[in-house]
C-alpha cells in the first residue's frame, strides 16, 4: 500500500512540473517575457510618476518624513 502513495506523489509532481513548463512556454510564445520594463512602468500615471515615491505612513508629512503632522 505504501507504493500507492509514492506513485500518487510522483504523478502529482509530474503534473505540477508539466503545467509549469506549459505555462512558461505559453508566456514565451505570447510575448509576455519580452519587455519587462514596459510592464513594470504600466502601473504609474500622472498622479504617481516613475521615480517619485508618493506613499507615506498615516500621520506623517509626505514632504518631510521626519516631521509629524
Amino acid at each position: 500500500m505504501e507504493w500507492f502513495f509514492y506513485g500518487l506523489a510522483f504523478l502529482v509532481a509530474v503534473a505540477i512540473t508539466a503545467s509549469a513548463v506549459y505555462a512558461l512556454n505559453w508566456a514565451s510564445k505570447k510575448g509576455q517575457l519580452r519587455d519587462f520594463e514596459k510592464g513594470a512602468a504600466s502601473i504609474f500615471d500622472e498622479k504617481e510618476p516613475i521615480g517619485e515615491p508618493t506613499d507615506f505612513f498615516p500621520g506623517k508629512d509626505p514632504k518631510n518624513p521626519k516631521r509629524k503632522r
